[in-house]
């Protein structure tokens, strides 16, 4: 896919999402990062699209890759351990939740 082609996707993900249409966004979403797996910023806005539609395993996923390719990425943190709440598997989310915690304080 064409860089302009991507950003123009990654827009209408964008726009898809912030409208609640999680499950049209992950649809989009799902192809730019198929396109760009290195754009750690699609991955992030698709694992949130996943949650928000309760594909909470593809959510995990998506969290997991970027939190192996950015450890420090706070809110992926956040969203791992809140995504594993919701699977109900509390145990696994307390690492999470508290890396998130050290990392900003709250």
């Amino acid at each position: 896919m064409p860089i302009e082609r991507l950003a123009e996707e990654y827009e209408r993900g964008r726009r898809f999402f912030y409208s609640e249409d999680y499950i049209g966004a992950a649809r989009i979403l799902a192809e730019v990062v198929a396109a760009a797996p290195e754009n750690l910023s699609a991955r992030l806005l698709l694992a949130r699209a996943y949650y928000h539609s309760a594909q909470l395993r593809r959510a995990e996923a998506e969290l997991r890759v970027i939190l192996e390719r950015d450890p420090a990425e706070e809110y992926a943190c956040l969203l791992l351990g809140r995504t594993l709440q919701r699977q109900n598997r509390p145990k696994d989310a307390e690492p999470y939740l508290r890396l998130h915690a050290a990392m900003t304080g709250a």
